[in-house]
């Protein structure tokens, strides 16, 4: 199955999305206080909220070849070389979501680092239209997003994480960025793919060489992906295409559908949030890092 010559497949799924009532949501506001995005459109109002205590957060500096790229982190206070694990973001910029995805990581034992790789085109998380986002995200070059991914090991290594225990799980654009840099970087010992893109828009081609599928060969380190059954963007026929050719190189991989769970369904801040898909999926996440020796 083809992609769309021009609209990458998560974006598909962020467009044709359900919405709930409004008694169920944030108003502007009080999300915008709270630090979400509002471009994937109203905020629930019960999101999941992971405290900080036992843990070191805050906001890193990391340099590249070309600026100073922000990230946020979380790890176990005062552990002792913990595992690294990146946590690639949505196409929304690295708000409130992604944050505490990365604190629910360090409850786990592991140093989370959620990079912001699209810094260099400005503050994601203060676009309100996903007309505006789209051509921005699109313009990030994979060569850059792995060189910015080996950034963030780099510093997270010099901060006392095992990088001999690398993870790295993304959503949607990010999950795309799962497979990505799973085939490019030996080092990275699991990969956990939340409805990440398969196949990319041939208009694409100058800036995403590969797409996941041609890189199926490729892969150096076992992923998990997990997806949605109702998801708009990404059909199961994709995810079966992709389950073939990684079969067929050999690699180690294994997936997860989940019936009736569209495109985002384990971001509890939107509309598209799955209760049974998302609790279920982290479980599997989970035990994924453990099984590859990533989490303790």
């Amino acid at each position: 199955m083809a992609a769309h010559p021009q609209i990458a497949s998560d974006f598909i799924g962020l467009i044709r999305r359900a919405y709930l009532s409004r008694r169920r949501f944030m108003t502007a506001s009080a999300a915008a206080a709270a630090g979400y995005t509002l471009t994937a459109g109203p905020v629930r109002a019960n999101p999941i909220a992971t405290s900080s205590a036992g843990l070191d957060t805050g906001i890193a500096k990391i340099d590249t070849a070309d600026g100073v790229m922000p990230a946020y982190y979380a790890k176990p206070a005062g552990a002792h070389n913990p595992p690294i694990i990146l946590v690639a973001m949505e196409v929304f910029g690295l708000h409130e979501y992604i944050k505490d995805v990365t604190r629910r990581l360090a409850k786990l034992g592991a140093f989370a680092v959620a990079p912001d790789y699209y810094f260099r085109l400005g503050d994601l998380t203060k676009i309100s239209d996903t007309k505006d986002l789209m051509p921005l995200v699109n313009s990030k070059p994979d060569a850059q997003l792995i060189a910015d991914l080996d950034a963030t090991v780099r510093w997270a290594k010099s901060q006392g994480g095992d990088a001999e225990k690398l993870g790295i799980l993304g959503f949607c654009r990010g999950g795309r960025t799962v497979w990505v840099y799973s085939a490019a970087n030996p080092d990275v010992k699991a990969g956990v793919a939340f409805y990440g893109s398969l196949v990319d828009p041939a208009a694409q081609k100058g800036l995403w060489p590969k797409s996941p599928i041609e890189l199926a060969s490729e892969m150096k380190a076992p992923v998990l992906g997990l997806y949605g059954g109702d998801d708009q963007g990404i059909p199961p026929e994709q995810v079966d295409m992709m389950k073939a050719a990684l079969a067929a190189a050999g690699k180690t991989a294994e997936f997860k559908i989940y019936p009736g769970a569209p495109h985002g369904f384990h971001a509890d801040y939107r509309p598209s949030y799955h209760e049974a898909a998302a609790k279920d999926a982290w479980i599997q996440a989970e035990n994924w890092f453990k099984r590859w020796k990533v989490l303790p």
